[in-house]
């Protein structure tokens, strides 16, 4: 089997194995549908609803995916503040850390309040906040971590924290920060949905399964849900894409 198709077989297989054990579970417990919907339950939802789902799915997807650029074009920037500044890193950590640690569920109807209206904001907005740290603290510790050797030599020639960044530091940090970007889609996808469901004036996947919670359509949530799930795994393997392209090089080979 090539690695290609190993790459595809074995995600599969192992979605696959995860789907049966779901229906397994429902059957061997007989929970009806209005407690637990199984897989078999999901298709009538698609088919019943396949244009919501088109077009909730793709106001999900545009707006985790701005949030998402948001987050990155700003964690890059503070980490590249924190990573090249001590100062700046000891101000700006503690209260990084505790924003980080303020659930996000708390912050949705304070934003919803501050934007009344603005749906399209308040999602990319809450997608942005909940996304952007990882970022930024891989590049800051990505930064402060270069050694200082090659930075003196750089500096001695003449060169700018701007071009330190760009020649030595970037490249040195790219597998960190991919691996911060993984865990970030995860978390924009969850930021978006969150204000979807929350928000008086929500569209999106989140605004159907809140719609479905508020009618009792069970099958419908659940078919959300994994509609969710979906389009986070593709996310998640452009990511992966891009990493093979920008950071190949630190990949390294099982042994």
């Amino acid at each position: 089997m090539t690695r290609t198709l190993r790459q595809i077989a074995v995600p599969a297989a192992a979605m696959l194995i995860f789907l049966l054990l779901w229906e397994l579970l429902v059957w061997a417990n007989s929970w009806p549908n209005f407690v637990m919907a199984s897989p078999s339950d999901l298709p009538p939802a698609y088919a019943r609803y396949w244009e919501l789902f088109l077009i909730g799915g793709w106001q999900t997807l545009w707006r985790t995916m701005l949030g998402l650029a948001l987050a990155v074009i700003f964690g890059v920037v503070l980490g590249m503040i924190m990573g090249f500044s001590r100062l700046a890193r000891e101000a700006l950590y503690p209260l990084l850390v505790g924003f980080n640690a303020v659930p996000k569920a708390t912050v949705v109807p304070i934003v919803a309040l501050l934007f009344i209206g603005q749906h399209d904001l308040n999602t990319v907005l809450m997608a942005f906040m909940i996304s952007f740290f990882p970022i930024a603290v891989s590049i800051s510790i990505g930064l402060s971590t270069l050694e200082p050797e090659y930075r003196d030599i750089l500096r001695s020639l003449g060169a700018s924290n701007t071009t330190i960044f760009w020649k030595i530091a970037l490249p040195k940090t790219l597998p960190e920060f991919f691996g911060a970007l993984k865990v970030s889609v995860t978390l924009a996808f969850i930021g978006t949905n969150l204000m979807e469901i929350v928000s008086p004036h929500g569209k999106g996947l989140g605004a159907l399964f809140d719609s479905g919670r508020t009618n009792a359509d069970y099958p419908l949530m659940f078919a959300v849900l994994i509609a969710l799930a979906v389009l986070g795994i593709a996310l998640f393997y452009v990511v992966v894409f891009l990493e093979r392209i920008f950071a190949g090089w630190a990949e390294r080979a099982p042994g």
